[in-house]
């Protein structure tokens, strides 16, 4: 009798689950909790996050759903589910994408670590091991993030309780079982996407599909992936869309979504989904020639106003640069800047250098703490080298990394944009009296012992040795009381991202030698050139020069 009441809870169990299920063909009046930039439009779209800059959207199911079931062996086993939805993507500058949007299931409504960033939203790695919080995350990413191994900028990953994908595909599509027959799509088109995602629990495998919402659903999905999720999901989930945006602002839009678990989610009828495209207004005949007058004249006046204001803009702007729309910093008003630092004022003033000036301050439209580095016209760092840093830093992505916000270039006066780090001590200032302590001598004295590492921060919990010594290493050189002995943007990010090596440098490397300082720049002469980039990619014979440099600025200072 017990045996027959267990299978009759195995099977209402079982019945439970797969009666779970939901359609929502436009979201007016849908039950969905919402966190964050996420809302419902008056028309029905659900947006995750519109096209602004540092958001951060979540929307799930208002409940979690079970999403395993008993076995007689008492073991627990994901069950078969599956959705399909129709989302759409528009970046605010197409040509740089954005941060991409993800279907996901989470173990809590409300999880950590989750940053208004380029990360989609999810939390990251060590949220997740902190708190136990499962995720299971499918992304249509448009920007190609080196840190977290993107394969390109135009892609669909699956991301285990990771913000690296272990699986991952461009985006594409197939008309037929030919496996090399695929249709390339493009996510940041703005175009709304039709999505299948389907997990099997008898074969263990999750297939996601992707086509134009014109298309019926392909055969062959873009991904197949075999995995047993039951080691990944909790009994209960959450299920809903997660989106970010960081510096690339991305509108990140739902049309419809169904669900289902124990079987195959309803399909959507297209022709029930709300429009991207707003209605178009219908001009009657009545009034029509009074109202051709009227925009007539305002058209005049409108392009008188426009030569105008278009003529003070070349008079008192700088010109847009072709670079300055190939790559994906954000471009300041001078105006901003010179309000945020008071004018360039002394009290703002945080370091000197032989390229300029750093400048500690707030920019008012925006509120953003930033530190504003303003090029000297007489520095070595001339347009090239401007330009050759926004290319490297305006890719760079790290989370242990300052990173850069943007530009600004109004006529001759060069700017950049940084993240302003807060220090307790100023890494160079030569001025000072000897008994202040200034954090690069410190550095260098540890250095000079053997000591380097006792710099890193004794609260650090969990850091890379050889990285922390490399930053060390590279500081160093950085900050050279001799600007020929500093490398070049271009070559410090080559360090930082492994195309190139740091060589050992001796004890007494920063010590000044005469006669010496024209042969060691040979060592840095026109690494901003292309052609050098390509030397670069080979690790560790960027610097081998620099030995032999060394080692002869130690024979010098030996010759008495």
């Amino acid at each position: 009798m017990e045996a027959f009441c267990f299978f009759l809870h195995l099977l209402f169990l079982g019945f439970v689950c797969s009666e779970v299920s939901f359609t929502y063909e436009g979201f007016h009046h849908a039950n969905l909790s919402l966190y964050g930039a996420a809302y419902m439009r008056s028309d029905g779209i659900l947006v995750i996050t519109k096209d602004s800059t540092k958001l951060l959207g979540h929307a799930f199911y208002p409940s979690p759903l079970r999403f395993k079931e008993s076995k007689l062996n008492n073991r627990s086993s994901v069950v078969t589910f599956s959705t399909n939805f129709v989302f759409s993507m528009k970046p605010q500058y197409p040509e740089l994408g954005g941060h991409g949007l993800a279907f996901v299931l989470f173990s809590t409504k409300e999880p950590k670590g989750c940053l208004p960033s380029q990360y989609l939203g999810l939390p990251n790695d060590t949220s997740n091991a902190h708190y136990s919080t499962r995720v299971l995350a499918i992304e249509f990413d448009t920007v190609q993030n080196f840190e977290l191994q993107d394969i390109n900028d135009n892609h669909v990953g699956i991301d285990i309780s990771s913000l690296t994908s272990n699986i991952s595909e461009p985006a594409a599509f197939y008309l037929d079982n030919s496996t090399n027959n695929n249709n390339s799509i493009s996510l940041k088109s703005g175009d709304p996407f039709q999505v299948w995602i389907d997990y099997d629990s008898l074969e263990m495998v999750i297939n996601v599909t992707i086509a134009p919402l014109a298309l019926q659903r392909p055969y062959r999905p873009l991904i197949s992936f075999p995995i047993d999720l039951s080691p990944v999901l909790d009994e209960h989930m959450y299920v809903g869309f997660s989106a970010s945006t960081g510096l690339l602002a991305e509108a990140h839009n739902l049309l419809g979504w169904s669900f289902r678990i124990g079987g195959r989610a309803q399909d959507l009828d297209i022709s029930e989904l709300p429009s991207l495209v707003k209605p178009v207004k219908v001009v009657h005949k009545k009034g029509f020639a009074l109202g051709i007058t009227l925009a007539s004249v305002t058209l005049v006046f409108l392009f008188i106003s426009g030569a105008i204001h278009v003529k003070r803009r070349i008079e008192t702007m700088e010109a847009l640069e072709d670079w300055e729309v190939e790559y994906g910093a954000r471009r300041f008003k001078y105006s901003d800047l010179v309000a945020a630092t008071g004018g360039f004022g002394e009290r703002n003033l945080i370091g000197t250098g032989g390229f300029g000036k750093v400048y500690k301050g707030i920019v008012p439209s925006t509120g953003l703490e930033v530190a504003i580095k303003r090029i000297a016209q007489d520095s070595r760092q001339g347009m090239k080298e401007f330009v050759a840093e926004i290319t490297s830093m305006g890719r760079l992505r790290h989370r242990n990394l300052v990173q850069l916000h943007g530009w600004c270039r109004r006529q001759d006066d060069l700017l950049l944009v940084y993240d302003y780090v807060a220090s307790g001590r100023r890494p160079i200032e030569p001025q000072k009296n000897a008994h202040e302590l200034v954090l690069v001598d410190w550095v260098r004295e540890l250095h000079s012992r053997g000591e380097i590492v006792q710099a890193i921060d004794p609260t650090m919990d969990e850091y890379n040795p050889y990285e922390a010594k490399l930053v060390l290493g590279l500081g160093l050189l950085c900050s050279h009381s001799h600007p020929d002995y500093r490398p070049s943007m271009r070559r410090t990010v080559q360090v930082l991202l492994g195309d190139a090596s740091l060589p050992q440098l001796p004890p007494d490397f920063y010590l000044e030698a005469t006669g010496v300082a024209t042969e060691y720049a040979d060592f840095y002469a026109d690494d901003s050139d292309p052609s050098c980039a390509k030397a670069s990619s080979s690790m560790g014979t960027n610097f081998s020069s620099f030995d032999k440099k060394v080692s002869s600025i130690q024979a010098t200072r030996a010759t008495p």
